[in-house]
């Protein structure tokens, strides 16, 4: 008998069959991150970020044209596990002859064929979308959709809408839904004035985005919240309370970072709190240090614990993506790393027996619960996650050779 019979064993005298755990595992989609590979710079022709986002560190190789951005992702989905989908930034655009000629509000699908093309070849299960209210010229006084420049206001609403359609035709093009996800820099660094009124041109321009008439069986839009940013430390104007009554009083979803709430504040309970009221949840999953809310993706408890909640829940009901943009280690291995965590957390929930476990929290046996979640902590899940890998083809523990390799001969070589 090999280690995963033997672990199959362990796992099924407490009910838990890992071969359906394993199955189960392979047919949830994770959301993998574009930015992450050039620091969030995109194409469209910013040189830096700016609003109320930063990345640190400038460690060498980082992509800077859209076909090394391809190439490194191509490379980085051979060495992840799972299901994929690649989750877009308006600003990586391929603009070609338009560039310097079309902005932001006048993107259009064909700006993002080749992503499309790009993932069909790769074999992803689809493309997710951001609009990018960033790293622009028409961020005025570090507002965008709240803005009291009705120009600037009507710009980036207008940014919006088109993101919208582009949204539609990713859906179409592979034949599922499109995460469109809003989130804005805007707020203040010191006490405002005023925190009603940026909110209600927020409002308005949100409910104008989603005027322009759109498949909501192809795009699920969803709006993001942030508790501060670099520089809007006093005041963000899209906090957690808005968007949330936001979202509930139009319909649309609500997509939680558990990077974006105080230390003490745990994703893991919001989700149930809002699956009792939403069809779905939308979710970015990264890792807060102190002030940073996008280091690469640990396997800690609080991950364990989103997952747990995503499984109880209906993992059908959340869409998981990964947001997090480490500048200071080799970028490949940060995508890598933070992918397979968050499976090898999501096969921790599906080892748990939780139909069990939720039974003796009805029936009051908390002790036993306690006795049993604890137990389950030291089952040789390792040995089912390897089992996984070899089911999926993916390079085990050393894929970070491979990685060094492709440091050494194309990271090394861009200047």
């Amino acid at each position: 008998m090999n280690r995963y019979e033997q672990a199959k064993a362990r796992f099924a005298a407490y009910g838990v069959d890992t071969d359906a755990a394993l199955k189960k595992l392979g047919e949830i989609p994770v959301s993998v991150h574009c930015w992450q590979g050039d620091d969030v710079i995109g194409f469209d022709g910013a040189n830096s970020l700016e609003g109320g986002i930063q990345t640190t560190g400038n460690y060498p190789g980082r992509a800077r044209t859209p076909e090394e951005l391809m190439a490194d992702l191509k490379f980085a989905f051979s060495k992840m596990t799972g299901k994929k989908r690649l989750n877009l930034h308006a600003s990586y655009a391929f603009l070609g002859a338009d560039k310097g000629k079309v902005d932001r509000d006048a993107y259009r699908p064909e700006h993002f064929a080749p992503w499309v093309k790009f993932a069909k070849e790769i074999g992803l299960d689809g493309i997710d979308f951001n609009p990018t209210f960033f790293s622009h010229p028409k961020m005025k006084n570090g507002l965008t959709l709240s803005s009291p420049d009705e120009e600037t206001r009507r710009f980036w609403v207008r940014h919006g809408q088109a993101c919208l359609k582009i949204s539609e035709y990713l859906a179409e093009q592979f034949g599922k839904p499109c995460l469109m996800n809003i989130w804005i820099p805007d707020g203040f660094k010191d006490v405002p004035a005023d925190r009603l009124t940026p909110r209600l041109r927020l409002k308005q321009s949100l409910d104008e985005i989603l005027s322009v008439p759109y498949d909501k069986t192809k795009v699920i839009a969803a709006v993001e919240s942030k508790v501060f940013g670099i520089g809007l430390e006093s005041y963000t104007v899209g906090s957690n309370e808005f968007y949330q009554n936001y979202a509930a009083t139009r319909g649309i979803c609500c997509l939680l970072d558990n990077g974006h709430y105080h230390p003490l504040e745990y994703v893991s309970d919001k989700i149930p709190s809002l699956l009792a009221f939403y069809d779905r949840v939308a979710l970015h999953v990264t890792r807060g240090v102190r002030w940073d809310s996008d280091h690469v993706v640990l396997l800690e408890d609080e991950l364990k614990e989103i997952c747990k909640e995503i499984v109880r829940g209906g993992a059908e009901k959340v869409m998981i993506g990964l947001d997090y943009f480490d500048a200071s280690i080799n970028r490949i291995s940060a995508w890598v790393v933070g992918e397979r965590n968050l499976q090898k957390a999501l096969l921790f929930a599906l080892l748990q027996p939780s139909e069990t476990l939720k039974t003796m929290q009805d029936e009051g046996n908390f002790t036993e619960q306690m006795v049993l979640q604890e137990e389950m902590k030291t089952l040789p899940y390792g040995d089912v996650w390897e089992e996984y890998l070899v089911k999926t083809g993916a390079a085990g523990s050393d894929w970070f050779e491979d990685v060094r390799a492709y440091e050494q001969n194309v990271l090394q070589k861009r200047k």
